[in-house]
């Protein structure tokens, strides 16, 4: 059996999404009449179409079947040059297969998809919002993402801010996004922002989102704060404007009674009473032993009378003191945490970790002493069960503490409930503080520290939803 083959044109152009046709012509060359199947074989096959399927030929007679490309506009379809077959067997030959090979060129195409997840983000001192880049096409692209906002109302901290996309595959970019100023009272307020990604020679791609901005206390306190300021005002004046004339009724009597039955002796003057020239009664060694610590030498024999003392709890007072020992002059910030189900973890100075990472365990409380910064404020972030958000509040009033002295937030107790973070400043608020977190299901949240000058008197360390909590942290003054 013999036979010969031709495809015009050996190599063809196709744009996805359209076609292109090409003729394969073969003769039969042989001495008997046979009838050929054709099947278009390789990658570019689920996008070919033979007609005829079949072909008969007489022996020395030519015939023709045209081979249909039409490859579709998604990214299965390389770009670039693409190889093709057609498989021949011949009816009365099945053996004496044939399969002519040609070149399909597909052309590129670029097209990208881009969503914000989600597309609204709320918080009060940050939101993160994460945009999802699709490549659609059939090449790779490469592209930056920047963010704007009207006014300049946030700042932008976008990882990665360039990413290379495979065709058919997705780029996912974190976005943090954090206001230039701070609610203090008031409601929340809608900031509209924008994040184009752009690449060379294409106009770029813009996505919308919104952060909405919380205020850092409900406008409902700083309205009650108002009120009862000015009712404890008012009622200032009123206590000194008509402050009550109190008198006691015994001194009365008795100056009555002096007055009828006793005359002052005019030999003798007045004198002021003396202090006793006899001391206070010593307190008893027993009741010193005691008031040290120790249970006393009580009767009944046995034993020396003493009782060994436990060594005191090493607080972050404790360490921060021995801190500013060393260095009179210097600014320093010691902590420590309790974690849940462990207890307390020793206390740890200057950018040390505090708490545990990876284990899943949940601070509960935090213990802070500083020194050289006119103390600290700082305030717990617990978790609130009736949030309609999911979002934790601040149950407790802030905590102050000058240098030196110990400064509590959270609990200790049995049932207390997991520490999602809490907000810290020193010097009232004019001094620099700055913090790592850890929270859990997370990562380290990065160094952020407050802006005294810029409106944030305080830095904020952990979580904001109910189902999180913070693991460890980092201080720094």
């Amino acid at each position: 059996m013999s036979l010969w083959t031709s495809l015009e044109p050996a190599s063809a152009t196709v744009d996805p999404g359209g076609s292109t046709t090409v003729r394969l012509r073969l003769r039969n060359t042989g001495d008997v009449v046979d009838e050929y199947r054709f099947e278009a074989v390789g990658d570019l096959a689920p996008w070919t179409v033979v007609e005829p399927q079949t072909l008969r030929l007489y022996p020395g007679t030519t015939g023709s079947v045209d081979l249909t490309f039409a490859p579709p506009r998604t990214p299965d379809a390389t770009a670039g040059p693409n190889a093709y077959a057609v498989r021949i067997t011949p009816t009365e030959h099945p053996e004496a297969t044939t399969v002519p090979e040609g070149n399909l060129t597909i052309t590129p195409f670029t097209e990208v998809r881009a969503e914000l997840v989600p597309p609204t983000v709320k918080g009060r001192f940050r939101g993160r919002p994460k945009l999802a880049v699709d490549n659609l096409g059939n090449t790779k692209i490469t592209a930056s993402v920047s963010g704007s906002d009207n006014g300049d109302q946030l700042s932008y901290d976008i990882h990665p801010s360039n990413v290379q996309i495979d065709p058919g595959r997705a780029a996912f970019v974190k976005t943090t996004l954090k206001p230039q100023q701070i609610i203090w009272f008031g409601s929340k307020e809608s900031r509209p922002y924008t994040l184009a990604v752009q690449r060379s020679g294409v106009t770029p791609l813009a996505v919308e989102g919104t952060y909405v901005q919380r205020g850092f206390l409900p406008r409902w306190l700083a309205t009650c704060l108002g009120i009862c300021m000015a009712l404890a005002i008012t009622f200032a004046m009123l206590w000194i404007a008509y402050k009550p004339q109190v008198r006691s009724a015994a001194t009365e009597k008795l100056e009555q009674s002096g007055i009828s039955t006793l005359a002052p002796s005019p030999s003798l003057s007045p004198e002021a009473p003396k202090m006793p020239s006899s001391k206070a009664p010593s307190v008893p060694a027993a009741d010193e032993t005691k008031a040290a610590g120790g249970d006393g030498a009580g009767g009944g024999g046995g034993g020396s009378g003493k009782k060994e003392t436990k060594a005191p709890e090493k607080t972050a007072a404790t360490a921060v003191k021995e801190l500013a020992a060393q260095d009179p002059g210097g600014r320093h910030i010691c902590y420590r945490a309790f974690v849940s189900g462990t207890g307390w973890t020793d206390a740890v100075c200057d950018g040390e970790r505090a708490g545990t990472v990876g284990k899943g365990t949940p601070l509960k409380a935090v213990n802070i002493a500083v020194s050289g910064t006119k103390g600290t404020t700082s305030r717990a972030y617990l978790p609130n069960p009736g949030s309609a958000d999911g979002e934790g509040h601040y149950p407790d009033p802030f905590s102050d503490a000058a240098d030196g002295i110990d400064n509590y937030v959270g609990s200790t107790k049995k049932d207390a409930p997991n520490l999602l973070g809490f907000s810290i400043s020193v010097d009232g608020g004019a001094g620099n503080v700055c913090q790592n977190a850890h929270v859990h299901n997370d990562a380290w949240l990065g160094l952020q520290c407050d802006e005294p000058g810029a409106g944030l008197e305080f830095t904020y360390a952990g979580a904001h939803k109910n189902d999180s909590w913070i693991e460890a942290f980092e201080l720094t003054v």
